[in-house]
């Protein structure tokens, strides 16, 4: 299927993909190893590693930006604000 820049693509049964957005980034290499341990622990590819990760950070920081703080509480109801800098 070839898809040019700002069009979408036909799927075979008549629907449409979204066009794709793609990035290419320099990972540091803490970085590179937390997106190893994650593949390896969650089964996940790459893609929907990042694809996550940036879900999970858009949604924390509207979260924030409306006042709200973020609370991890562990399983004997100890609880710890994390703050995002």
């Amino acid at each position: 299927m070839n898809v040019r820049p700002g069009s979408r693509a036909v799927k075979q049964d008549g629907g449409q993909h979204p066009p794709l957005d793609r990035i290419t980034v320099a990972l540091i290499p803490e970085a590179g190893e937390d997106l190893q341990r994650l593949q390896d622990r969650t089964g996940l590819s790459r893609t929907d590693i990042v694809n996550r990760a940036i879900t999970l950070y858009e949604f924390i920081d509207a979260q924030q930006q409306a006042g709200y703080d973020l609370i991890l509480r562990d399983q004997t109801g100890q609880t710890q604000l994390v703050r995002f800098l």
